[in-house]
């Protein structure tokens, strides 16, 4: 490839999905331990085609067809981790990686603890996740606060094509087992040139999207795309919100989250995860614990409901949208301490 041509491909405005294509190609070249496998992810190129072109560049030695088979992908990924490889297993859905569990939580996430420090488990596990694309049942998972409940297991959620590039390198070389959610509704959203130089992004540093000063909004994954519109519409109306993206929801970087809260004093945080037990209240804890002095108002949680995520015709009602976020903007921004409650009384 020419020099010109090369310049060109690099400012070439690239997918999300496209990007993280970029970034297994990238590792896969660069690092001859990399073993990238899944169901149909070889000749095909996987669902959503994440993988497309990396068979036939790599070959089949480094890009593998598996069987329909979850329990055998995630514990084969452990094995090859503990023996010198960094396998990046794919799972065509969060829905599907349930079958997983035990080699993810008892073994991947344990593996470290479990031999003090003689073995790790430098496993990237992929999973497609999240609503927004009338899928079938158990196509549209967003259940990562049960994976950010694990000791010894990163969750890494991009929500940009640059993120994604990034993230996914950083996550890949991780000498720990990483879960790499990929939010398809924003798969193929919105375009940004993603130069393939291979500077990874940092781990469990939150990004700063929008600078504010009247309120924190917290989003990641594809709600950060209402988020940033809700902030949108409240700097029309004279109101300044920051946006912060975890990016990694564990380890939590609750320190830029309380930065952010020293300048705002007031927070709403979004996740189409169901409420109930969602990362949401663990960030709302945690603010609560270290920082409760800054606030002026409860923390504010906008979220999925409490119910399977339905069949597309009520998908939009269960995805947190501009205007729920608009409207836990308000509730925070309107509260009022009642003085009467001051000092006990």
């Amino acid at each position: 490839m020419s020099e010109q041509a090369q310049t060109a491909q690099e400012h070439r405005p690239i997918t999300l999905v496209e990007a993280v294509t970029q970034a297994l190609a990238y590792a896969l070249k660069n690092d001859p331990e990399v073993v990238v496998f899944g169901q149909d992810i070889g000749a095909n190129g996987g669902v959503f085609r994440a993988t497309d072109g990396l068979q036939k560049t790599f070959g089949a030695d480094r890009v593998l067809d598996t069987p329909l088979a979850e329990t055998m992908i995630a514990g084969i990924a452990v094995g090859m981790a503990t023996q010198g490889l960094k396998p990046v297993a794919e799972f065509q859905f969060m829905g599907f990686i349930y079958p997983g569990l035990d080699h993810i939580l008892s073994h991947a996430a344990r593996m470290r603890n479990r031999t003090r420090g003689r073995l790790s488990c430098p496993i990237v596990y992929r999973a497609p996740y999240g609503g927004g694309i009338h899928a079938p049942e158990h196509h549209s998972e967003s259940t990562e606060a049960l994976f950010a409940h694990i000791p010894g297991l990163r969750v890494v959620v991009p929500s940009s094509p640059a993120r994604a590039y990034g993230l996914l390198l950083a996550a890949i070389a991780d000498p720990d087992p990483v879960l790499f959610l990929e939010p398809k509704r924003i798969y193929r959203a919105a375009r940004q040139p993603v130069p393939d130089n291979g500077e990874a992004l940092p781990l469990d540093s939150a990004f700063v999207l929008r600078e504010g000063t009247d309120l924190t909004l917290i989003a990641w994954g594809a709600s950060v795309k209402e988020t940033l519109a809700a902030a949108d519409l409240l700097a029309s109306h004279g109101i300044e919100a920051e946006v912060i993206d975890p990016a990694t929801l564990k380890p939590l970087d609750i320190h830029s989250i309380i930065d952010s809260l020293e300048k705002t004093r007031r927070c709403v945080v979004v996740h189409e995860a169901a409420r109930f037990g969602g990362l949401g209240a663990e960030i709302a804890a945690q603010i609560q614990e270290y920082a409760f002095d800054l606030l002026d108002a409860p923390v504010q949680r906008v979220t999925g409901y409490d119910t399977v995520m339905p069949y597309y015709q009520l998908e939009n009602t269960y995805l947190p949208g501009v205007e729920r976020i608009l409207a836990g903007a308000r509730a925070a921004l309107d509260y009022v301490r009642d003085p009467g409650r001051e000092g006990g009384q």
